[in-house]
């Protein structure tokens, strides 16, 4: 093929994608967040033929594979991370467009925080406080989700930053190219949240053999790793799940059991709750790590990341 047969070829693909729905993107970007087809549809409402013929469309209008299909879900192509990317930028300008033309001020500056549940608690609100009476121009637009999720949310460009939560060894959070820049904003031992008259509120810490037998209260979706102890050694006895946090702080308020919970959520604790640490056994901490991809950080970003620090360290 000649260079002016493949500067045709490559026009008639700009020009065929340039027709891309904007529908289209928005299916595409859920799915590159979400991981797998049958998630993105269930966030949108439809069903996962209509997910596969818009992305089929799409991938047409490229003229080459956004997705590579696996048996675990998708991952974006590198022409699907270019997509992913642009596609974000044209929707939020798109929204900022139906935003200006129904009325609402304009935003002089936005940023977009994904964060772990937990962070929900305390942290993130008393960021988002302290950054309001510093810089009142900076809106901050977030989102709540499990760490593959909002890993996924940064690949594809769909959020700036994100606030996640490590366990030991501490693994990279994905093994995709370039790897994410992260900063650890705190590591501290994973608590164990009881009630304040209970008999292991007595002490200043709890022995690891007090925690077996105990009735547990866990996080959904099998989510135990924040619910209950790691590697206690028994099959534990869930007698309630609750994905939210204040909820479960509330259930052990009430003396329905107890919870494992990050030392960023300490401050959340409600009246008849005390946490403390646990001795014997492996070192349980956590990291409190707040990740991007690896370009220049936007000054709003910035700022808002500086808001997280400080807030990490109060």
């Amino acid at each position: 093929m000649t260079s002016e047969n493949l500067s045709d070829v490559v026009c008639v693909n700009v020009m065929a994608f340039g027709d891309a729905s904007l529908t289209a993107l928005r299916v595409f970007r859920e799915v590159a967040e979400r991981g797998t087809l049958t998630a993105a549809a269930t966030a949108l409402g439809y069903t996962q033929s209509a997910v596969s013929r818009q992305i089929a469309a799409l991938e047409r209008a490229a003229g080459t594979a956004l997705l590579q299909r696996r048996h675990d879900g998708v991952r974006l192509t590198p022409a699907g991370q270019v997509v992913a990317r642009r596609a974000a930028a044209v929707i939020d300008q798109m929204d900022a467009t139906a935003r200006e033309l129904a009325g609402l001020p304009e935003d002089r500056a936005s940023v977009r925080l994904g964060w772990f549940p937990a962070a929900g608690a305390w942290l993130v609100p008393h960021a988002l406080a302290e950054l309001r009476r510093t810089h009142p121009g900076i809106t901050v637009i977030t989102r709540e989700g499990r760490t593959p999720a909002l890993v996924r949310a940064l690949r594809a460009g769909t959020i700036d930053l994100a606030l996640v939560s490590s366990a030991p060894p501490f693994r990279p959070l994905d093994g995709e190219t370039p790897a994410l820049l992260t900063q650890i904003l705190a590591e501290r031992p994973l608590l164990v949240a009881v009630p304040a008259d209970h008999p292991l509120a007595r002490g200043d810490y709890i022995d690891v053999h007090d925690l077996h037998g105990r009735h547990w209260i866990a996080g959904s979706y099998g989510e135990h790793a924040m619910g209950v102890w790691p590697g206690l050694g028994e099959r534990p006895e869930i007698v309630h799940t609750a994905h939210d946090w204040l909820a479960k702080l509330q259930l052990v308020a009430s003396g329905a059991g107890i919870t494992t919970i990050p030392a960023s959520a300490r401050p959340a604790l409600p009246a008849g709750v005390r946490a403390l640490p646990v001795r014997g056994g492996p070192n349980e901490t956590r990291r409190l790590l707040l990740a991007r991809v690896p370009t220049a950080l936007p000054d709003p970003a910035a700022r808002l990341a500086s808001a997280l620090r400080t807030a990490a360290l109060g």
